[in-house]
């Protein structure tokens, strides 16, 4: 028999020889893919993504445990959610084999004007306060969704979130150190204090934390159903409370709120036809990058290298213009559309990248006319949802009804005051939006559900998932876990213009050096920082195995499970 000494000896040597590099993956992946045969859920939060799987293996859809997730996520991350805010989701029906989109966003109060804006001489709407409000779209898309995907009762499905709520559940990191930062700067409004600083503390990590305000309201909910938060005493509650906080949200504006089922649209990516949702969202600007990237031989240039970094950055210059001039409420205007995701316009506006330039200030073109969370889960029925969901900016206005346990999004900070431009402000109108779920098929069955967090982010993130997995070969969690491109600087659709240095192109830590100098040779303004890059969660469905893989990156508190 070895004695413990030469036992130790022997494990330390053959330690020592184990090769440093990871036994799979590529060496800034966090963790191997989930891999899973009947069902899958990634959300933000693993106390969200365990209510999903406890609601699928329940007998539940993917929606069923969508909305159960997202119902969590409001208790357990509310500086990025909640039901003060909007919802937008993409749904693969695998009985029917299709797509189905839903924008349920709501619109501006209908007494509030231009004109207001105008007396109080702003430039901008405020980021906070009464002033950003609009109607809470996400109630109404959830009672959408699960009157046509759902099986079990919404009072099966909320119960999860309610249970929590009065119980308590414990921070996680990355959502204490949010809610933490947060609350320095939203203390100071109505009603905050009493729901998200209990006894005047701000949260930390570990700390059990209970919400009964939002347990109360999600009671009502499961009870009483989607009126009661539009026509119910919940509207009511809400009204009274902003209108006390000198804002415009009326009973009528939320008793006369619709969501509306809309096409998704798509463009074919190097054999993948990628799927996002009509403005006002800004998912067309990924769908404006692919095409124009298309017309790039990212595979032969390799990850991280200068001319993968400088075509994805010149790409988004020139589609973020376009999204700053066009993208708005469909109801107030014509939107080119179609135009602005074809192959012909895309190959026209190519011709305007240097591939050694940087351009400094690009234009829009001319098409003519012809904080958030997201969320996926897919069933062992082959149903997929892909949802996102936001308050838009933290916590939202800081409004925050203490009655009813959550705030309110401050949406309506995203429209701009200039007149004339397509995104102007006006009654009953809805903003242009940054949250987008996507998703994307191969040869007409389903491939990938996804979504990256994170505002102009969002579509950003969307490229690079698409070229990490399609272009250089990446697993699903490496795609994820790649390190990430953001570039900042372009106009906006609040009315901010173009840089005049090009922007800055900001890498997160990971990118070889040479690429950073061979960029600022470029002309590029490059710095280098480790956060502000969004969030990430997918599923991807194995047609050949039969398996879904499923994907949360390191960046957030999330997780990817399934059974």
């Amino acid at each position: 028999m070895r004695s413990p000494a030469l036992f130790l000896v022997c494990f330390m040597t053959a330690a020592t020889a184990i090769p440093e590099d990871r036994p799979v993956g590529l060496s800034f992946a966090t963790r191997s893919e989930i891999i899973a045969p009947h069902g899958m859920a990634a959300t933000s939060q693993p106390l969200a993504t365990q209510v999903a799987l406890d609601i699928l293996k329940a007998g539940g859809t993917a929606l069923d445990a969508a909305l159960a997730a997202n119902a969590m996520q409001g208790l357990v991350e509310p500086a990025s959610c909640g039901i003060g805010g909007d919802l937008f989701a993409i749904v693969w029906d695998a009985k029917k084999k299709k797509l189905h989109g839903l924008n349920a966003s709501g619109r501006s109060p209908r007494s509030l004007t231009l004109d207001h804006f105008r007396k109080l001489k702003l430039k901008q709407i405020p980021e906070h306060g009464p002033l950003p409000i609009s109607v809470p779209g996400c109630v109404d898309g959830w009672f959408l969704l699960h009157q046509r995907f759902g099986k079990l009762p919404m009072k099966q499905i909320l119960q999860p979130a309610i249970d929590y709520g009065e119980a308590g559940f414990p921070l996680s990191e990355v959502i204490a150190a949010g809610m933490a930062g947060a609350a320095k700067s939203y203390k100071q409004f109505p009603g905050f204090s009493e729901v998200y600083l209990p006894g005047g503390r701000l949260p930390v990590k570990g700390q059990m934390f209970k919400n009964p305000a939002l347990a109360k309201t999600y009671r009502a909910l499961a009870t009483r159903g989607r009126d009661t938060f539009y026509k119910g005493v919940l509207a009511k509650a809400m009204a009274a409370f902003v209108q006390k906080h000198g804002g415009f949200l009326t009973v009528e504006d939320l008793a006369t709120h619709t969501s509306e089922w809309v096409e998704p649209v798509s463009t074919t990516y190097r054999g993948y036809r990628v799927w996002e949702l009509p403005p006002n969202g800004q998912g067309i600007a990924a769908l404006q990058m692919l095409n124009l990237l298309e017309g790039f031989d990212l595979k032969k240039m390799g990850y991280g290298s200068p001319g993968h970094v400088h075509a994805f950055v010149e790409a988004k210059k020139l589609v973020f213009e376009d999204r700053a001039k066009f993208y708005s409420d469909p109801a107030f205007n014509r939107l080119p559309v179609r135009q602005l995701i074809s192959k012909p316009y895309a190959e026209k506006r190519r011709m305007l990248i240097d591939p050694k330039r940087a351009a400094k200030r690009p234009t829009a073109g001319a098409p003519g006319h012809g904080d958030t969370i997201y969320l996926t889960v897919a069933d062992r029925h082959g149903n997929m949802v892909s949802l996102i969901q936001s308050n838009y900016y933290g916590f939202g206005s800081g409004l925050t009804p203490p009655t009813l346990g959550f705030s309110l999004q401050n949406r309506g900070a995203l429209f701009t005051l200039e007149e004339g431009h397509f995104n102007v402000y006006a009654p009953r109108k809805r903003p242009f939006h940054t949250i987008i779920p996507a998703f994307v098929t191969k040869a007409g069955k389903p491939w990938l559900s996804f979504g990256v967090m994170g505002g102009d982010m969002q579509p950003q993130g969307h490229v690079q998932i698409l070229m990490n997995l399609i272009d250089f070969g990446m697993n699903l969690q490496e795609a994820g876990d790649a390190p990430r491109i953001r570039h900042f600087g372009n106009s906006t659709p609040r009315g901010d213009t173009m840089a005049k240095n090009g922007g800055t192109v900001r890498l997160e830590t990971g990118f070889p050096a040479k690429t950073i100098t061979a960029l600022r040779n470029m002309g590029h303004t490059v710095e280098v920082r480790g956060g502000g890059h969004g969030g990430y969660q997918a599923i991807l469905w194995d047609a050949k195995n039969k398996v879904y893989y499923g994907a949360s990156e390191s960046r957030k508190d999330g997780q990817a499970a399934g059974y």
